[in-house]
């Protein structure tokens, strides 16, 4: 080849130069394909280049500093939502990171592992209000929701709403609804896997049927009506469908608190965009998928069983087995809009959450056991009373009976009352 030709000659599309062991040899081989995500993105006003943030009243990413918005138009997909099988190769496929750029903030107290916006100088865990708090580089390597609930509540409404819902309830102390000014509201995106599957039960047990009989009784020698069981040996099969059932992903809010304050309304689903985390706080994964399965599962099943417990027509079941087999398993990966905040009574700190979608509220409530045990004591004074009356009149004349029947009926009608009275106030004081 002459020098003229070999300067005009270009190597075939995709292929690039490669290390040559012989001198004066180039060598070209097929280039590497390399995999890019997309670009992080930033949240910068195109006006000023001030940091925005997703509003929810306006639901656009909105300027602070010169009122710029940018509507987001994710679209809304519900329960129409796509959903991943449990394969190798789904999980495979999934996308990675935030797809903005976030950083992340690492809880020293709690262990808990956040998402903020690169400019967000927050300091304070939204779970446990601890200021140990330390930024780490934000990782890349974890699934990537794919569908997501935007907040609703605007931020300036949870005072109110933690106020009206600390002022419930005449077990807990006077003044509890005041603490809500101390609570600093932190709006966070919550991890949850969301699990569907057709789950067919084969039950078989003996099932028990009345009948009655005439059986003579020698003794009174007369004929009486009797009640037997006839026990046989049924089965069948039920199918119980299980839809979008929501398994949280994080074990830092608090199970029961979620549970009381997860009513969110699935049908708002939408397409996950960065735009919606600007200026919001959100939270990783920190259940694996498999061990939310496991968990959810097992919900599956026993409601299954109960499936198949309705399913037998008669109320005398023993020996009830079930075997389930679990169909068409799918899977999402969502994340879901809550306020969180602790707040202070009394040198404690306690936990309140609230929803984002609908308001809702759940948290701690400390009780005012000297209140509960007033109550208790005044519902079983009148009948100690009465029993003390009467006592003397008894032994006297033997005219008490009536009022010390009347006092041990009132005192064991008080004693049921201030035992429910105390089990209430015991579960309002549960986490």
């Amino acid at each position: 080849m002459s020098t003229s030709a070999s300067e005009t000659w270009q190597p075939p599309f995709g292929f690039s130069p490669v290390e040559s062991k012989l001198p004066g040899v180039t060598v070209y081989a097929p280039a590497l394909k390399v995999e890019t995500g997309p670009e992080a993105l930033t949240y910068k006003c195109p006006r000023c280049g001030a940091t925005t943030a997703y509003d929810p009243a306006a639901a656009s990413v909105i300027c602070a500093n010169c009122g710029y918005g940018q509507p987001l138009e994710a679209q809304v997909v519900g329960r129409a939502a796509a959903v991943s099988e449990f394969t190798v190769d789904t999980l495979a496929r999934q996308q990675r990171g935030w797809a903005s750029e976030r950083r992340a903030l690492h809880c020293d107290a709690c262990g808990a592992d956040l998402s903020l916006a690169p400019n967000d100088l927050s300091t304070s865990c939204p779970f446990c209000g601890s200021n140990r708090v330390a930024a780490r580089a934000a990782s890349e390597d974890a699934l990537r929701p794919a569908h997501l609930i935007p907040f609703k509540i605007q931020p300036d409404r949870c005072p109110a709403l933690a106020r009206e819902w600390l002022g419930r309830g005449w077990l807990h102390p006077a003044g509890l609804s005041a603490a809500a000014g101390s609570a600093r509201f932190t709006g966070i995106y919550l991890p949850f896997w969301t699990f569907s599957a057709r789950v067919v039960a084969d039950w078989r047990a003996e099932v028990g049927y009345e009948r009655t009989r005439q059986v003579y009784d020698a003794g009174r020698e007369e004929w009486r009506t009797e009640t037997v069981i006839d026990w046989r040996w049924e089965n069948s099969r039920v199918v119980a469908p299980a839809h979008d059932q929501l398994e949280p992903a994080t074990t830092k809010a608090g199970a029961a608190l979620l549970e009381r304050v997860a009513n969110f309304d699935l049908n708002a689903l939408t397409a996950f965009d960065p735009g919606f985390l600007a200026g919001w706080q959100a939270q990783p994964y920190e259940i694996p998928l498999p061990t939310a399965w496991d968990t959810a599962r097992a919900k599956m099943r026993e409601r299954a069983k109960q499936a198949c417990r309705d399913d037998i027509a008669s109320a005398h079941v023993r020996n009830l087995s079930v075997a389930a087999a679990f169909e068409d398993e799918v899977w999402r990966y969502v994340l879901l809009p809550v306020y969180l905040a602790p707040y202070r009574f009394e040198g404690r700190v306690y936990q309140l959450m609230i929803n984002g979608q609908t308001g809702g509220v759940a948290g701690q409530k400390p009780v005012a056991w000297a209140k509960v045990w007033l109550v208790a004591a005044a519902l079983l004074t009148p009948g100690v009373l009465l029993a003390l009356l009467g006592l003397p009149l008894t032994l006297a004349a033997g005219l008490g009976t009536p009022l010390i029947g009347i006092g041990g009926l009132l005192f064991v009608a008080g004693l049921a009352l201030s035992g429910f009275i105390v089990w209430q106030a015991t579960q309002a004081g549960l986490p």
